[in-house]
């Protein structure tokens, strides 16, 4: 967007952060809206999706295919632990550390880095951009 208006004057900050903050209230509120017809679509397809399941159990398929396309069930086994301790040591004793997602944790390593100014991990970047945020009066 540009910053002049047709005769070059322009336009003031107090202008274009009130503009910002009536576009960024009916982007709140569209989301909103639009929010809450995802999840209402959400559970009515949850709920075909257990009716198929409920069907699927009861005559033992796997797969069924009929004129609108095939249906089939899949199992996703999803691992987790409640005892992260036990876990970072066994992973440590097996030297296993592909069992981790690859992702630097963002709040630890600030911290790590503000109490460790002279600890640099090899490999570490950091971006930094300015952005531009507008508060209410």
């Amino acid at each position: 967007m540009s910053d002049d208006v047709s005769n070059g004057d322009p336009i003031p900050v107090e202008k274009l952060a009130r503009i910002y903050l009536k576009m960024r209230d009916k982007k709140s509120e569209m989301t909103k809206e639009f929010d809450a017809q995802i999840d209402k679509l959400e559970a009515q397809m949850k709920a075909v999706k257990t009716g198929i399941l409920g069907h699927m159990k009861a005559i033992g398929a796997e797969s069924i295919r009929t004129e609108s396309g095939t249906v089939y069930r899949t199992v996703r086994k999803v691992y987790s632990t409640t005892d992260w301790e036990s876990m970072h040591k066994f992973i440590l004793e097996h030297q296993a550390p592909d069992l981790l997602e690859k992702r630097i944790q963002q709040t630890n390593m600030k911290a790590f880095l503000e109490e460790n100014p002279d600890l640099l991990p090899p490999g570490l970047n950091a971006n930094m951009e300015y952005s531009v945020n507008v508060r209410r009066s």
